[in-house]
């Protein structure tokens, strides 16, 4: 059973940083790219950044570009998003997504990122 479980999300302060996580298990991590999507309360869920399968290429939504920072550990299974310089538009559900070559998708359950004084 294929499981995605994103975690270190939080309340942090404007300018703050914060470190997500996505730990995966029943799945060959390294044969698919993953992929982190936000979704803010009344709004459509949105790729924020992707990773290919060697962790050697990436890309961002225009909107967090020089702020966050994604990576990922095929040793460890798990995929890592750094945010850095927090805006309160930031704030959302963060979840992880893991595609494969096939084309079969899987998806965490989310963790909450909110960006407020």
């Amino acid at each position: 059973q294929v499981q995605l479980v994103e975690s270190g999300g939080g309340l942090v302060q404007p300018g703050g940083s914060l470190r997500l996580s996505c730990a995966a298990s029943g799945l060959a991590f390294s044969t698919y790219a993953m992929n982190w999507h936000r979704q803010a309360p009344g709004k459509k869920r949105e790729l924020v950044a992707a990773i290919g399968r060697a962790g050697d290429s990436s890309i961002y939504a225009d909107s967090v570009k020089g702020r966050f920072t994604v990576s990922r550990d095929n040793a460890e299974n798990t995929m890592y998003l750094q945010m850095d310089n927090l805006r309160p538009e930031d704030t959302a559900v963060y979840f992880c997504q893991a595609v494969g070559g096939g084309r079969e998708s899987y998806w965490g359950r989310g963790t909450q990122v909110t960006v407020s004084s």
